[in-house]
């Protein structure tokens, strides 16, 4: 399965800030939302991530100021990304490798979705399960 599928399946919305929006704002729209990252845009294009990682190292960097300073200076950058037909396995293999839990997915310099390993994970154990149900009834019609 192709990450494409798996936007299709999870949709395409794309949360994301800019590199001008001040942490504060890129936090309150996390808590908000309830999620970990959001990709940083300028126009459409991924120029970083901003995730609660970032939020914890700018803390400790700059104390309280750290919310009043740009996402731009505390971001992750670049971004590691995806395309949209790279394979679920493949993307869940790179997230591991590098020990990050978000990838943007990108369509030559345009983002089109965000997935999770949250995300990659479902799909695998929808994949397990759905493989495990199949064995089942193949043993049962034997």
């Amino acid at each position: 399965m192709t990450i494409a599928r798996i936007l299709g399946r999870k949709g395409n919305e794309i949360i994301s800030v800019s590199r001008t929006d001040t942490v504060a704002d890129a936090v309150k729209l996390l808590a908000e939302r309830r999620i970990g990252a959001v990709p940083v845009l300028q126009g459409e294009a991924v120029v970083g991530i901003f995730s609660e990682r970032d939020v914890i190292y700018a803390l400790n960097s700059h104390g309280a100021a750290a919310l009043d300073l740009p996402v731009g200076d505390v971001m992750t950058a670049p971004a590691i990304s995806v395309s949209p037909d790279e394979a679920a396995m493949g993307a869940l293999s790179l997230m591991t490798r590098r020990r990050i839990r978000h990838l943007p997915v990108v369509d030559g310099e345009r983002v089109v979705g965000f997935v999770s390993i949250g995300d990659l994970v479902k799909y695998r154990i929808d994949r397990i399960e759905a493989d495990a149900e199949a064995m089942r009834s193949y043993i049962q019609s034997a």
